[in-house]
């Protein structure tokens, strides 16, 4: 299924119609009102993000169109090819609540969705938290469809963020975002239900995107060691090969910290985050 969709801050997810047509509301949670979340409200997102919703990861299933969507605060919840109310499907995993739901990816065969919830103990308003504390709570998670049931793959995870599954449907790789470092899980073969380091990172990942050719693209919201002062550019993003070897980089301005990075089949990247109100868009 052909479609742009982003998430903002306001709870909704926006699809985009093309240059002339723009942005419009594709999705919204159920507790989602206009009055309340929109983006004209006085109050900071952080104030009403517990009560409108916090989308933080988006896939599209393409079999069925339906949209699927980690929100940090409602859980994993789907809406169909139209859009609309958004169901929610997940609100908790082995007991214990879904505080903070983060990435979410799906295989495309079977239909499984994983997803991350980044911490049992802070929500997303607390995600710095998550870091300075070293917060291992974290959960790496798998939702069937056709049983409704979610299963924990994972427990006692490191921040974890993005996942996206590989080319070949045989392990997630997941960003861990405070250790700044990616982490393989094997859902199948001799390994299957086993984990392993993948790569280190020069920054904090976000969401992870495969690159369409075995690798995948990491979103950098700042470097590691980030200096105050000096150059202003940094790195914005990353493309891992599927061995974990550092295939590329993407340097830009400092005031562009990007939460997603996506290569679409026209060859340009798209870069979104939640520190700016536009979507960039990058020729290769």
């Amino acid at each position: 299924m052909a479609c742009f969709a982003h998430i903002i801050s306001d709870g909704r997810t926006l699809k985009y119609n093309g240059e002339g047509a723009g942005w419009n509301t594709f999705a919204y949670s159920p507790s989602y009102t206009k009055n309340k979340c929109d983006e004209f409200t006085e109050l900071p997102p952080v104030a009403t993000e517990s009560s409108c919703g916090r989308p933080l990861g988006l896939r599209f299933h393409t079999k069925s169109g339906d949209l699927y969507i980690a929100d940090a605060y409602m859980g994993l919840m789907r809406v169909g090819a139209n859009g609309g109310e958004a169901t929610v499907l997940a609100t908790e995993a082995g007991g214990a609540p879904l505080r903070f739901t983060n990435g979410v990816d799906i295989d495309q065969v079977t239909g499984d969705v994983y997803f991350t919830d980044g911490s049992k103990t802070y929500t997303r308003a607390q995600h710095q938290m998550v870091t300075t504390s070293g917060d291992s709570t974290g959960r790496v998670m798998k939702y069937d469809p056709r049983t409704n049931q979610v299963t924990v793959l994972q427990s006692g995870v490191t921040y974890p963020n993005g996942i996206a599954i590989s080319a070949d449907r045989t392990h997630l790789i997941v960003a861990l975002t405070g250790p700044c470092k990616l982490m393989k899980y094997w859902i199948r073969g001799p390994k299957a239900n086993t984990s392993e380091p993948f790569a280190d990172l020069p920054g904090y990942p976000d969401n992870v995107r495969p690159d369409g050719k075995g690798g995948y693209w990491m979103a950098l919201h700042r470097e590691k060691y980030e200096l105050p002062f000096g150059l202003d550019r940094h790195q914005l993003a990353i493309r891992i090969g599927d061995g974990g070897e550092k295939l590329q980089e993407m340097k830009g301005p400092k005031n562009v910290r990007p939460t997603e990075v996506v290569e679409r089949e026209d060859d340009k990247i798209y870069l979104g985050s939640v520190a700016l109100s536009y979507v960039a868009i990058i020729g290769t």
